[in-house]
């Protein structure tokens, strides 16, 4: 898939980005720098049970469930969401998500601006060739290591005392 924009030229052939971070992977749809540095979307395959700490970002981001069941929380609500959920998170809202369904589940990703976002999961998540759909094996996360990267980026991930 490229990405077509008006003044914009992108490879017709080129491949998106794919990356795996905590049981999600992570498909670069568009990039920051193909947006004219507006956003950026992301198409994430969940592991089931699998899905992001809880966390605060300087950006703003949202969610659009495509397969499967996921439970979102953003600012302690806590909501079912099936195929077609649109979920806004504003900058500074504490959310995560976690795939509920027993199979794999999808959902597009939206950041805006992206670039945080974008730069914190090249930076942190595994590469993978494109079109990948297949989990790779899930290793303990090294959480200090991915504490301190997010925060490089904007991102803020609460740690209990006694982690």
């Amino acid at each position: 898939m490229s990405v077509i924009s008006a003044g914009l030229s992108h490879a017709a052939n080129a491949s998106p980005l794919t990356v795996h971070f905590l049981g999600n992977i992570l498909t670069f749809r568009a990039r920051y720098n193909d947006t004219r540095k507006n956003f950026t979307v992301i198409e994430v395959l969940t592991a089931p049970n699998a899905g992001p700490p809880p966390h605060t970002q300087t950006d703003q981001e949202a969610f659009l469930v495509l397969d499967g069941l996921y439970e979102i929380t953003v600012d302690g609500d806590v909501r079912h969401c099936g195929p077609g959920a649109f979920i806004h998170v504003a900058p500074g809202s504490m959310h995560s998500f976690r795939n509920i369904a027993d199979t794999p589940s999808r959902m597009l990703l939206i950041n805006f601006p992206g670039d945080l976002h974008e730069a914190f999961f090249e930076t942190t998540g595994d590469p993978l060739p494109s079109g990948t759909t297949q989990f790779p094996e899930m290793k303990a996360p090294d959480i200090a290591a991915i504490v301190q990267t997010a925060a490089q980026f904007g991102i803020h991930i609460p740690v209990p005392d006694n982690a």
